[in-house]
């Protein structure tokens, strides 16, 4: 299945796709679509794009949706900047991005342990449960990200090749199992995931709302299994989806157009 992604990437690069006018950001915006309806938003692939380009509301749809998607693109501009300057990972850049995600949705959330506000990046101060699943004490969360930023930098310039994709495959899925935010999570873990693509100038990974059962799905027997290669398989294989949609799409436009008239 690697000498497969190997493959695919070296033919989507030779094809100079990338250098399309406005390819990354359409590239972007689609990702943020998939990222966001993951999360349950409502908005179409389509209302994503002319929300971000044109900023017109979809008719009809939450005020809240728009709003997350909104944050959500502008922090992936964030992350673009900061990997142009090749900025390490720190707990500080990861509540950066955090912020991003949840500046307009975000709020204050009182708690037992005291009070922390969702849309400015602080660290949960309350235990969360998601789907049968207990995520680390919040006293822990500080001292598991600072392992977590610290192996990943120890490793972020010196990966090549397929190691890339797995290393962005490792941060995504340790990160989300830490959990360090009373909300944006996820969101925040597939925009960890593409900085280390950004960061070494690779293509983007998007993850398909289709897929979401079998991307949870990974998750999960990724911890249950406690086998890493699980979900880095996972991340292939929704890479060879995207390589192969758009090379398929880039052949079809080699076969010209015709005028309808």
């Amino acid at each position: 299945m690697w000498n497969k992604l190997s493959l695919l990437r070296k033919q989507y690069i030779n094809q100079r796709i990338m250098d399309s006018i406005d390819y990354e950001k359409f590239c972007m915006i689609s990702i943020v679509y998939n990222s966001s309806k993951i999360e349950g938003c409502s908005l179409t692939e389509t209302d994503t794009k002319v929300l971000i380009e044109k900023n017109i509301t979809a008719h009809g749809k939450p005020l809240t949706d728009h709003l997350m998607v909104k944050d959500h693109f502008n922090a992936f501009l964030f992350i673009k900047a900061e990997a142009s300057k090749k900025r390490k990972l720190s707990i500080a850049f990861i509540q950066e991005m955090n912020s991003y995600v949840m500046k307009s949705t975000g709020g204050m959330v009182s708690s037992i342990s005291g009070d922390f506000d969702t849309s400015k990046g602080d660290l949960r101060l309350a235990q969360v449960y998601v789907d049968k699943k207990y995520f680390p004490d919040f006293s822990k969360v500080s001292n598991l990200l600072q392992q977590l930023v610290g192996s990943i930098n120890s490793k972020i310039d010196i990966v090549n090749g397929d190691e890339i994709s797995k290393l962005s495959a490792d941060l995504h899925y340790n990160f989300v199992n830490i959990h360090p935010f009373g909300d944006g999570n996820g969101r925040t873990a597939r925009l960890l995931m593409n900085y280390i693509q950004l960061y070494h100038s690779e293509p983007l990974i998007k993850i398909f709302t289709e897929d979401r059962a079998e991307y949870i799905d990974a998750l999960n027997d990724t911890e249950d299994m406690e086998d890493p290669n699980i979900f880095r398989s996972f991340i292939c294989k929704q890479q060879i989806k995207f390589f192969e949609a758009e090379l398929e799409k880039y052949n079809n436009s080699k076969s010209g157009f015709n005028l309808l008239l």
